[in-house]
């Protein structure tokens, strides 16, 4: 099995456990997201965008909706730039994997995952100061990447 495939049978294990299908608009959103690694950062028009050019059939409420669902059975996770538009990217399947943190270039607007999670000291400190169960965490670094350092 591809670890595309794979990646799409365990989601589609997480719809079942909350008593949802994995239904034909879900798969193709799901989809998206798995082919679009380079770019995992979609918002619910780009997604729309993606399914046009693929001859799908959906309507953009359809996209919204579905884009809305995945995200509140934490499939996919939401996470705003600062660019006026909800993005998603595919959340892990494992409860215990952190959400990574992005690196947002102000000129150019790419977006860097960074994979390395640096809170968990701070995380420790503060669930042992204040009985707090941190579950999850979103930081975003704001400044300038390589490129446009160079230029």
């Amino acid at each position: 099995m591809s670890d595309k495939n794979f990646r799409l049978q365990k989601l589609r294990e997480k719809l079942a456990e909350n008593h949802y299908k994995m239904t034909p608009q879900r798969k193709e959103i799901l989809q998206i997201f798995i082919e679009n690694e380079d770019d995992p950062h979609l918002s619910a028009e780009e997604v729309y965008e993606v399914l046009k050019k693929k001859d799908f059939d959906f309507g953009l409420a359809t996209v919204y909706r579905n884009v809305e669902l995945l995200s509140t059975l934490g499939l996919l996770s939401r996470v705003n730039f600062d660019d006026g538009r909800t993005r998603y990217e595919l959340a892990s399947t494992d409860p215990k994997v952190h959400q990574h943190h992005h690196l947002i270039c102000l000129k150019c607007k790419k977006i860097i995952e960074f994979e390395e999670d640096l809170l968990e000291n701070l995380e420790s400190t503060i669930e042992k100061k204040s009985g707090f169960e941190i579950l999850n965490h979103e930081v975003k670094f704001f400044g300038y990447c390589s490129d446009c350092r160079k230029s």
